[in-house]
């Protein structure tokens, strides 16, 4: 269970009061308002169909004074909405022109106000001119004001009961004004959930988006036996999917039950609370969701001992080693006189060559552990942990593997050398040189490894990309053909995984297939 409250706001068609509409909203548990901008019945015309313009002698205040809230609040507390009328894409010039401008004068007043997020809606495929204006607006702007693109998580056109209506794919309307608008990192989505619920697939799909709201309308409520509205089970597993995004919510439509809009909230609440949450493991790695790094290169350079740590941390890796080289050991003879050479090349701060000592004391076979490092500041470590744990039974050996030269050949050759993507930190180089220490009979682990690769959409990736090559002076396409270490999280995997490469250990003739 979560001890985080769930971020949740409250939609308003309009509003009379807004420092009371606030102060209502905040009783019930809500922490921002959503509000229009400008009255949505408030149609201006800039020009008449004969050309002419009328808005040059209007003396009206467009709106409210901004005066009503402390611009603290007008900055923390409020979303503002466009007018729903506008539609800068229509077919009619007239339509079309009346509707930029006043686009233009919405989202010039909100950048006065300090909104930090206004929502856009966005009804179809056809908006290319919309992509334009708001294109142009984030030119014109410095600060880090955000959009939430208003879109419907499926075609309205898909619940009619109608032949004659072919509904869309309502991403498709998302992916091409993202796309016109260049990656416009600003922008992002408010997903509008609706009565129908959508495949797996396209979920999925959505999941790999900038979500940073879910919309819901006090409609797709039902009412449970207590009079307490609920949402149905469908519902219910749609939006727990959405929670690991940690989208915030807004809430539309007006309260269908004798508790009031606070009962809304408390169930939602209530469903982000009891969701399931991340293991140690996951919270660890939290803030490494989406994050790009730069793969290491410990052959080239000494890693030093946080990333050891980081490493160490792994609560699968180590007890996968130790079951294997336990597993190697049993099948050896225990009758042999000989103790079992055990050889850690890469040996790090010495996590391996106590998995090996962890197996052998679990087999009862007698071995002799030879730990290989290169890295001086590491080798400082393994000094003191044979001095202090481990004893005769493991040798330190302060070499590169590939410079050495034992005077035993070893029963099994133990090592983590593989990168994220396999072979990205030179193992097969490394592990090739280091065949020449293994008897006829000796075992590698890992013996064998294979390289996958699978497309997928990350538009969060896509624009850290675009913000390293913005800010480093690169060849433009340097950094999208750099390999990156990702935790990948709010990431679209289009198909599944497909076989690149396999390397073997020991070399059985051609390693590389």
């Amino acid at each position: 269970m979560s001890s985080k409250k769930l971020s949740c706001g409250r939609d308003f068609f309009a509003v009379p009061n807004l420092a009371v509409a606030l102060e209502n909203g905040g009783k019930c548990g809500f922490d921002f308002v959503s509000i229009p901008l400008v009255h949505p019945r408030y149609k201006r015309d800039f020009i008449f169909a004969d050309g002419s313009h009328v808005r040059d002698t209007i003396s009206e205040p467009l709106t409210r004074n901004d005066l009503v809230l402390p611009s603290g609040e007008w900055m923390s507390l409020v979303v503002g909405k466009i007018s729903p009328w506008l539609n800068v894409d229509s077919y009619d010039e007239n339509i079309r022109t009346n509707s930029e401008k006043a686009l233009f004068e919405e989202l010039m007043l909100s950048m006065h106000l300090n909104i930090p997020v206004v929502l856009v809606p966005l009804l179809s495929k056809n908006c290319v001119n919309l992509a334009r204006c708001l294109l142009s607006h984030c030119g014109l702007i410095k600060s880090n004001q955000a959009f939430w693109i208003h879109v419907p998580l499926t075609d309205p056109k898909s619940t009619l009961e109608c032949s004659d209506c072919d509904s869309e794919d309502t991403w498709d309307w998302w992916n091409k004004l993202r796309t016109f608008c260049d990656n416009e990192r600003r922008l992002s989505l408010a997903l509008e959930i609706g009565c129908a619920v959508p495949s797996s697939i396209v979920l999925k799909r959505w999941l790999g988006e900038p979500v940073r709201a879910l919309v819901i309308s006090t409609d797709l409520f039902i009412m449970n036996r207590k009079g307490f509205p609920v949402l149905k089970r469908c519902h219910q597993e749609l939006l727990c999917h959405f929670f690991k995004l940690e989208v915030q919510f807004i809430l539309t439509g007006a309260s269908r039950t004798e508790n009031g809009l606070q009962s809304y909230y408390q169930y939602l609440d209530h469903l982000y609370m009891t969701r399931s949450v991340p293991d140690k493991m996951g919270a660890f790695a939290k803030g490494y969701n989406d994050y790009l790094q730069n793969p290491l290169q410990p052959l080239m350079d000494n890693l030093d001992s946080h990333t050891y740590e980081v490493f160490e941390k792994d609560p699968v890796k180590y007890e996968k080693y130790e079951k294997a080289i336990s597993c190697f050991l049993k099948d050896r003879d225990s009758s042999e006189l000989h103790e079992i050479v055990i050889m850690v090349v890469g040996a790090g701060r010495g996590p391996l060559v106590q998995a090996a000592l962890k197996a052998a004391s679990k087999t009862k076979m007698h071995v002799k552990i030879y730990a290989v490092e290169k890295n001086p500041g590491a080798v400082v470590t393994l000094r003191n942990r044979q001095k202090d744990e481990w004893g005769s039974v493991v040798t330190v050996i302060s070499c590169d593997m590939r410079d050495w030269k034992p005077l035993v050949k070893a029963d099994l050759l133990v090592s983590e050398l593989l990168g994220s993507f396999g072979d990205n930190e030179l193992s097969p180089e490394c592990l090739d040189g280091a065949q020449r220490f293994l008897k006829g009979d000796g075992v590698s682990i890992p013996f064998q490894y294979s390289s996958y690769l699978a497309p997928l959409s990350a538009p969060k990736l896509y624009s850290s990309i675009e913000e390293c090559r913005e800010r480093d002076k690169k060849h433009f396409l340097a950094h999208y053909e750099t390999p990156y270490v990702v935790r990948l999280w709010n990431a679209y995997v289009i198909s599944p995984p497909q076989i690149c490469f396999s390397f073997n250990h020991p070399k059985k003739g051609d390693a590389f297939k």
